[in-house]
Order: structure tokens, then sequence, then C-alpha cells
């Protein structure tokens, strides 16, 4: 019986090869292997340099992240300590012993620990840490690396951090910008502006990738839903972009692009920081928890503020909402316990505020109004004049316990807040 192509190619494989279809190669011991394919080069060398690892946390209203942050005081490095691994931490992959690099995108070595902390309890849901783990941190040090450009390099070369941009509606341009589909890309958006136009002033760049608008994530709206929302802004909006070399970096981080870990570019309302101390009065003003527009969230609110007191000196409104202590965020504390961290405070304390319409606009896009803090306001140790301080039942007049406060060698009183280097449970 003849044989089938099949079969041969069977006897092929179980048998010689046929020399049409598997040409020979000889080998001869002084000129080499004749198959250019087969030809031997050297390896290139291991990149060196060791890898951040980024970690991305997400926690629940009311949960923590789930670790511990302290100074590594022999190396000044920040130091991931007990990372409980149920928590938004441990899913994370963050390690006991990882060094931080960035919070958010931003580079934190030399940053004093207490913005550090403020910058986290600042963040909201998510938390973003580039990290280095503990062998790889010291390999970089001993080997004299530059930790900025390697916490850069693992971004790539054209990255930049994202833009949360607020644009006013002028007559003539209107918000002088047009939204336009990727093409073949559902939820996929980029951004046409007028040249010198709205947009471009508030920070919005020709072809930038639209990631949300007014809080909400643009991949979940259809262009027709899009044009209705600008329609409907009244006079302005608020909008998270990005360019598309950027968006393509994050991409391939699999980091999603947050307003979190963006630029600020003039955002409508800001938070006042308000440098008080302690006349023969106290500082002039009440703290009220109340609730907020009839809904059941309760806010800590400034009060009856006194004629020429410290805190009417200092500019604070009636109204105003507290968010902060001595850069302490306060809005899930108890109202017995900021009254105590006032008073711990001594002659002097730091208030941030925040007018009840600003309080408004953070909530609806969805971010604190700390997220953006001015940490410069607070690093300030010099108070320009004479003010009070607040409380809930009146904290007008002194009482505790106060803490000591001593000019300096100027003759004014400090207030920066001290260096903490105790673990901070996050």
């Amino acid at each position: 019986m003849r044989r089938t192509h099949t079969q041969d190619s069977m006897t092929t494989f179980t048998g010689c090869q046929d020399a049409m279809e598997f040409p020979r190669f000889t080998f001869n011991p002084k000129e080499g292997i004749d198959n250019p394919a087969l030809v031997i080069s050297d390896d290139p060398e291991p990149d060196p340099s060791p890898v951040p690892t980024l970690c991305q946390l997400k926690r629940l209203e009311g949960q923590s992240f789930g670790f511990y942050l302290r100074t590594d005081m022999s190396s000044r490095s920040f130091e991931i300590r007990d990372v409980d691994p149920w928590s938004p931490a441990g899913h994370s992959g963050l390690q006991d012993g990882d060094r931080v690099l960035e919070i958010n995108e931003e580079y934190v070595d030399n940053t004093d620990f207490s913005r550090i902390v403020r910058k986290i309890q600042s963040c909201g849901f998510h938390l973003f840490l580039l990290v280095l783990r503990r062998e790889e941190y010291e390999q970089a040090v001993s080997m004299g690396g530059d930790l900025q450009k390697l916490a850069r390099a693992s971004k790539g070369e054209r990255w930049s951090r994202p833009r949360l941009c607020h644009i006013s509606r002028q007559p003539e341009h209107g918000l002088g910008m047009t939204i336009v589909s990727v093409e073949g890309q559902k939820g996929q958006y980029t951004v046409s502006t007028v040249t010198g136009g709205p947009a471009e002033r508030a920070g919005v760049c020709f072809g930038d990738r639209l990631m949300w608008i007014n809080g909400v994530r643009v991949s979940t709206l259809t262009h027709s839903t899009l044009n209705r929302t600008l329609k409907k802004s009244g006079g302005s909006v608020t909008v998270l972009v990005i360019d598309p070399d950027s968006e393509s970096c994050n991409v391939r981080r699999k980091m999603p692009t947050l307003p979190v870990a963006a630029e600020c570019c003039g955002l409508p309302y800001t938070t006042k920081t308000l440098h008080l101390v302690k006349d023969q009065n106290g500082y002039g003003f009440l703290l009220r928890q109340e609730k907020l527009g009839g809904a059941r969230r309760i806010v800590h609110v400034l009060r009856e503020i006194d004629v020429g007191s410290p805190a009417e000196g200092a500019g604070m409104e009636d109204g105003d909402l507290l968010l902060a202590v001595n850069g302490k965020p306060i809005e899930s504390m108890e109202h017995e316990d900021i009254v105590k961290e006032v008073r711990q405070s001594g002659e002097a304390v730091i208030l941030t505020t925040i007018s009840i319409p600003g309080r408004d606009f953070y909530r609806e896009i969805g971010i604190s109004p700390l997220l953006f803090y001015d940490e410069c306001s607070v690093k300030d140790n010099t108070v320009s004049h004479c003010m009070k301080n607040q409380s809930e039942t009146p904290l007008k007049h002194g009482d505790g316990s106060p803490t000591e406060c001593v000019p300096d060698q100027s003759g004014t009183l400090p207030t920066q807040l001290p260096e903490r280097t105790s673990d901070v449970f996050l």
C-alpha cells in the first residue's frame, strides 16, 4: 500500500529526516557553526537598579488603610510597619519594612513627618504608595542612587501628573472647549480647546484626555450625556484631564487616573488657616455641632465670634466649618475630642476652616478640601497679631491646663507643629 503524505510526515518525526525538508548544518571546528540562527551572543547585563512597587489602597467609609507609618531615624526614611493582612494595605501588597518614596504621585523624601500624616489622612478613600522593599532601599542607598530619579523612572520619561481644572464660563467663548469621542474606544474622550479661551487658561491643553467631570467618571457617560452635562453646568465646570502620554503610562502601571493624584489648577474655594493666640478672655468664639442642610451629616461650625477678639482678628467668620486642628483632620471626630484637641494645644492653636459653599463644592466633586491644602501656611512659625480660640461649650475663656508657650528671640510665639516620629496608625 502506498503511504500517504501524513504517514511520511509521521515517519519524519520518528525516523530519518528528509533532506529536502530539513537541510543539514555541519560544524567545522575551524569555521564554527554555519547556521546563523544558532550563533550565540552574550546576554545583556541586567539592570542593577531596584524597581519600586506601586501599591493601590482603597478603603471604605469608616475604615482605616491598615498600617503604621514611622520615621526610620537612621536613614530619615518613612517606613511601613505592622500591616494588617486583611486591610486595604494588606490587599494592596504593602509589606512591613517598605520605605515610602511617593504618596499619591508626590515625592516625599525630606518631607516633614506631620505633613505626610496629614496628606494621608486627607486623601479620602484612595491612597497610592510607591515603595521600595527594605532590601531594595538599602541596596539603592548603599549604591548612592538617586531615589527621586528612581521613582520617576518607574513612570516613564514623558509622564506628568493629571490636572484638576475649574473652568468659568464666559459670554464670548463659553467654556472654550469641546469634547470629542475617541474613535473605536467606548467611554474615551479628548478635549479640543479654543486658543486663549477659558479652558486653556484654566490649565486644560488641546488633546488632553478627559477623565472626570464634576466628580463623575466620564467612562460611564455617553457623548450626548456629556454634552448635556456641559450645557447644564451653569457658570462653571470642574474637569480632571491628563495628556495622552501620561495616560498611557498610567495604563501600563495599571493605575487609575483620579483627582487624589492630581495637580490643583485654580479651584474656586480654598481653606483658611487661622493662627490664634489666647488673650485674657480666651479665643473669642464658640464651636458648635450642627447638621448640615437638614442632612444626617454632622459638621463642626464656628459661631458667636466676639467683636475685637483674636478669632475676629484672625479672619474667622460666623458659619465657617472647622476642618482641622493643628493640621489634624477632625471631620470624623467626636465633638468632645475636638474640644480636647483645642484645649491641649495650650496658648496657641492653628485652625483650618472653609465656608459652607466651599465644603459643598468639594463634596460635589468627591474630594476633601484638605487635599490641596497649602501646607506652607501651617509651617509658618510667626504670628502677626494676637488672636483667640474656639470651643463648643464656650472655649472663650481659657480653662483646663494649658501648656506654656514661650516667645522666641524675635518676640513671636512659635506655632510650628512639632515633628512626630512615633508610629501613627493610618
